[in-house]
């Protein structure tokens, strides 16, 4: 029999709900502990004050006093400046040699949403945004480990798997990402046109050399850094049962899961982070973006030159951070583990005037135009006592974690694991509506292209088409709702 959430729990959230805004927002059911409240996206974990720019840096608001001190150091490693080694600070050198930023936080502004970068951006635009590099198989043993999941993708033999536009001192940077847009009419009912922008990218002032002829590169702006401990938490099951590879329903949807690499497992295991469901765990993804971003030693990811390839050999032989009074690591396992509390732990933000009657129509075609068909609204968490925070929630992401075909537009043509070139993850869209207050720079899709929520959705083809043509034709009192409600999440 399922455990309902403990009472303290419940008045918890209640008491910092009716503080924040006064009243709740509408009556509660009787059976609200199996719905949930769509107001409290994060279930008792949401954050209930509107906080604006800072909306999405607070801990889980069901926290213990006690675990609020690992949040807050968990906090400070993600936001902490990393140094070129040798120092006498060894806890915090190793940066590079190659690296896309110095802290998380230097991609992950106050934990939202990257920004690409612009026509005329400088380079310091491009902290927020990196290009993924990869080349078909070249070797019968490549080919062998891609297919059997132990290699995602195949790396650049020069460039490494991801383009470090900077470097420490005495190591020359890869060289600068360039955009360029060119512009694509799509004509709403009303009579009205919206200008998609349609993004070139091209990497400039290459400082070791061409890269490989048969390279793809797959650019993506950081994601926004909300609940991802809530999904975390879905189970596995969940996901398999929502799957649908053949579309045996038959309604265009197809839904299918990426099995990648879990290195902690060294097994294949579901993937449900990264825009492509690439990684894993947190862990890993967290990990992951230690080694690659800023180019730092962890436990699953040893090496201390980052991403650094054979053929760059002044890279390979730079100092480093590794020290045996920290496992011979930069950012050794105690940091690791905070660094995962941390993420586990950063709060949805309370939905704002959820019973406002355009917002309410907005989700009614939100679900009747097929939306919520990849944008899974609601979900009911089991109880994991070792997940005390996310354990037993009911949760509002707004996505079912599967890949998609979203057609030829969006397509980056680059395979990621199983993904193929033209796959996604459904972004979960709670907090969709705060991004651009976060910050005003802030674009939506995996690239950053759209400018705003409805060029986003003009973006959408292959299984998502139908939707898409759906809110073209909507006449334009019916667009704004919704709008009105995808602003709301």
């Amino acid at each position: 029999m399922k455990r309902s959430a403990p009472l303290s729990h419940k008045i918890f959230a209640a008491t910092l709900w009716f503080a924040a805004v006064g009243a709740p927002l509408s009556p509660t059911p009787a059976n609200a502990e199996d719905i949930g409240n769509p107001a409290l996206p994060g279930g008792t974990t949401t954050w209930p004050k509107p906080d604006g720019r800072n909306a999405f840096t607070h801990y889980s608001a069901n926290m213990t006093f006690e675990k609020r001190l690992d949040f807050k150091l968990g906090e400070a490693l993600f936001q902490r400046l990393w140094i070129s080694a040798p120092t006498r600070t060894k806890a915090a050198d190793g940066l590079g040699p190659l690296f896309n930023s110095r802290a998380c936080n230097g991609c992950h502004i106050r934990n939202g949403r990257g920004h690409p970068v612009d026509e005329d951006d400088d380079q310091a635009g491009a902290t927020s945004m990196l290009l993924r590099l990869s080349i078909p198989p070249q070797t019968i043993d490549q080919l062998r480990d891609h297919l059997d999941g132990k290699l995602a993708s195949i790396p650049d033999p020069v460039y490494g798997g991801q383009f470090q536009d900077f470097s420490v001192p005495g190591i020359k940077a890869e060289g600068r990402v360039n955009v360029s847009y060119s512009d694509i009419n799509v004509a709403l009912a009303n009579g009205e046109t919206i200008t998609l922008r349609n993004p070139t990218y091209q990497m400039s002032d290459l400082a070791y050399g061409p890269l490989h002829p048969d390279v793809m590169i797959s650019p993506r702006v950081a994601p926004p850094m909300i609940g991802l401990g809530l999904l975390e938490a879905i189970p596995d099951t969940t996901l398999v049962a929502a799957s649908d590879p053949q579309d045996a329903d038959g309604d265009g949807i197809s839904g299918r899961i990426n099995h990648v690499w879990d290195i902690a497992k060294n097994d294949l295991a579901i993937g449900r982070f990264g825009w492509k469901a690439g990684m894993p765990s947190l862990d890993q993804q967290n990990q992951n973006a230690f080694q690659f971003d800023i180019g730092l030693s962890t436990p699953l990811y040893p090496h201390a030159s980052g991403d650094c390839s054979t053929a760059q050999t002044n890279c390979l032989t730079a100092p480093d951070g590794n020290d045996p009074e920290f496992d011979d690591l930069e950012a050794h396992s105690v940091m690791t583990d905070l660094v995962l509390y941390y993420t586990r732990n950063i709060a949805p933000p309370a939905r704002r005037n959820i019973n406002d009657a355009n917002i309410l129509a907005g989700e009614a075609i939100f679900a009747d135009i097929g939306c919520a068909s990849c944008h899974t609204p609601r979900y009911q968490l089991p109880e994991q006592p070792n997940l005390a925070e996310q354990s037993g929630q009911v949760i509002w992401p707004y996505s079912d974690l599967l890949l998609h075909d979203m057609g030829d537009g969006l397509a980056d043509h680059r395979p990621e694991a199983q993904a193929s070139g033209s796959e996604w993850r459904t972004p979960p869209l709670w907090g969709l509506g705060r991004a651009q207050e976060i910050d005003p720079r802030a674009r939506f899709l995996h690239d950053g292209r759209a400018r705003t929520i409805l060029e986003a959705i003009l973006w959408h083809g292959g299984e998502a088409h139908a939707a898409r043509d759906a809110v073209t034709k909507l006449p334009p009192s019916k667009r704004s709702q919704l709008l009105a409600f995808l602003k709301s999440l």
